[in-house]
């Protein structure tokens, strides 16, 4: 799949036919691709895990791709994942498109269709301050089609959320949702993870480790615009940057502090992806300029890891 055209996505009148039409072109790419074989008939199969018993080997999946993969039963496909994407002002960034909300959707979309095709049960959440939407946690079509709604009203939103500048509690609703979950899960977290200071960082974190310590598997697709919000890839000219969440602006050449600007977003994604990584939760950097089969991959890796 080439990299999204964020604008014709955004008005595509049918976001569950682009979602199937992703998923279908992400299946067929991985039996085409050196991957060939991780994912065949993958609502039915699972990668062998050396060590236990072989008595469920297929060997015609083995014939075919020299992969050794396990026949999956029924109790086995009861995966329940809780989709959450921040919907906070700085995630509209960069207008008009609302390229990483709108990344975000799109992506969720995708999962939420590979989910119920494998008949794992799927859950959405949108949050900013606070929780906006909760939906239950089924596997059922019908279930799959109202949560694909859900999303497609998202993209529907105005450049401008309405009402006071609102911020990220990125931290509250994580904790809000790790004592809501009853039984082990993945949660799939799309997120831009800009908060407003690094107290708001650190609790953030403090949140994801709730989940992990609630024995949750979790997912972090970290969402920029990779140009200009990690390389701040700006012409040479006056710019007046605004806070979207503040109001706040300043006004100056983004050669005054391009290197600061790159050194700080460096070393705040870097301590991000550590930290992560110390709580063995899935950081996944994703850029809203490139093709989708990164997030779904990441998943099919995550699931995984979590048989």
């Amino acid at each position: 799949m080439p990299a999204p055209d964020l604008a014709a996505i955004r008005s595509f009148e049918n976001l569950e036919f682009l979602a199937r039409q992703l998923v279908d072109g992400f299946i067929t790419g991985l039996h085409q691709s050196p991957y060939h074989g991780f994912s065949v008939e993958f609502s039915e199969h699972r990668l062998y895990n050396p060590g236990e018993s072989t008595r469920h080997i297929d060997w015609k999946v083995f014939a075919r791709t020299d992969k050794l993969f396990v026949k999956r039963y029924e109790e086995e496909t009861n995966l329940r994942a809780h989709l959450l994407i921040d919907v906070s002002p700085s995630m509209y960034y960069p207008a008009p498109d609302h390229a990483k909300l709108t990344f975000s959707v799109v992506a969720a979309a995708a999962l939420a269709t590979l989910l119920t095709r494998q008949r794992d049960a799927v859950g959405l959440v949108t949050f900013a301050d606070r929780v906006e939407l909760q939906t239950p946690v089924r596997s059922t079509t019908t279930h799959r089609h109202a949560v694909l709604l859900a999303l497609q009203r998202l993209l529907e939103r105005p450049a401008a959320p309405v009402g006071p500048p609102r911020g990220t509690d990125v931290a509250g609703v994580i904790h809000t949702i790790a004592q809501q979950i009853p039984k082990r899960s993945l949660v799939i977290l799309f997120s831009d993870m800009l908060g407003r200071d690094a107290a708001g960082q650190a609790a953030a974190l403090a949140a994801l480790q709730h989940l992990r310590h609630q024995h949750h598997e979790v997912l972090l697709f970290h969402v920029l615009d990779r140009a200009t919000e990690a390389n701040f890839d700006f012409a040479e000219r006056p710019y007046i940057f605004e806070d979207v969440e503040t109001g706040q602006e300043i006004k100056l050449q983004p050669s005054q502090i391009r290197a600061q600007y790159q050194a700080a977003m460096a070393t705040f994604e870097q301590d991000l992806a550590l930290r992560c990584g110390q709580l063995k939760i899935d950081f996944v950097p994703v850029d809203v300029r490139e093709p989708f089969e990164k997030v779904l991959y990441a998943y099919l890796v995550k699931r995984g890891k979590g048989r």
